[in-house]
């Protein structure tokens, strides 16, 4: 059985965090893990509380994987602050885990600061560096390279960026696309650049797309995908679970993690 850890902030609302994540690796067939760095008290409305977990019980929580059980895959989420990236980068190191995805989790569909502002240092100098992907949306794209991105050009440029802090393999999400047909993924591998293109949705219910498109990609790392396997079966996975609505809550709603699935056996 193939086993992927997600250190991630928990969603009480279920749309996002670590429990998308856990849904995500139980659809795509592998062994989900956790270690939790923050619990939220959120819903489709918005967070109304962050409590975050100390560094060290981050750590620790990481340990009891490292040493006992192992991962085949890890990916990040939510991390908040600077002492619990440098913790998860100094246990990544010593475990010596390679397929790492990070998705650099900084504000929430409601507005909601995710990350406090002194953290993106510590993302780009200690975590970046020991990561296989990192998949950021255009804002978290702007925030991390500090310029603005209006074109392709600039996804490119960006992606660039990004590639000469550490990070192996970039995704920058087309999400927040002005194109209303289409959103694009960019990826970029130190090499050349790759599209990933889907049909646009029109809908509210987005919360989680994030999470779930990263903790897909993490997955199939996890059982020995390379990368542009993971990632155009991460694509397929958030498509459906966008595209198969299930309106829960009364606003953002969360994505429909068993979509894809659901499609498949229609199909049979």
């Amino acid at each position: 059985m193939n086993k992927a850890l997600t250190i991630a902030g928990s969603d009480s609302g279920g749309g996002a965090g670590i429990q998308a994540d856990i849904k995500t690796f139980q659809e795509l067939g592998v062994f989900g893990m956790s270690a939790i760095t923050a619990v939220t008290a959120q819903n489709t409305l918005g967070v109304q509380a962050v409590y975050p977990m100390t560094a060290e019980a981050v750590a620790r929580q990481i340990d009891s994987i490292g040493e006992d059980i192992g991962a085949d895959a890890v990916k990040t989420g939510m991390l908040f602050n600077a002492e619990i990236i440098e913790a998860v980068s100094v246990k990544i190191r010593q475990y010596q885990w390679k397929n790492v995805v990070v998705d650099p989790v900084m504000i929430a569909k409601g507005g909601a600061s995710l990350l406090q502002n002194e953290a993106v240092y510590s993302l780009k100098k200690y975590l970046l560096p020991l990561i296989m992907i990192i998949t950021p949306n255009i804002p978290e794209a702007e925030v991390l390279t500090e310029m603005h991105i209006h074109s392709d050009r600039d996804k490119r440029e960006a992606a660039k960026k990004l590639y000469d802090l550490g990070a192996r393999n970039i995704v920058i999400k087309g999400g927040h696309d002005d194109d209303p047909n289409e959103s694009v993924d960019l990826l970029y591998d130190g090499s050349d650049f790759f599209t990933f293109r889907s049909k646009r949705i029109n809908t509210k219910n987005t919360h989680g797309t994030g999470c779930t498109f990263s903790a897909a990609v993490t997955a199939e790392l996890a059982k020995g995908s390379n990368v542009h396997e993971s990632i155009t079966i991460a694509k397929d996975f958030i498509q459906a679970a966008i595209e198969d609505q299930l309106s829960i809550g009364q606003g953002h709603g969360p994505t429909n993690h068993g979509a894809l699935r659901r499609k498949a056996a229609l199909k049979e």
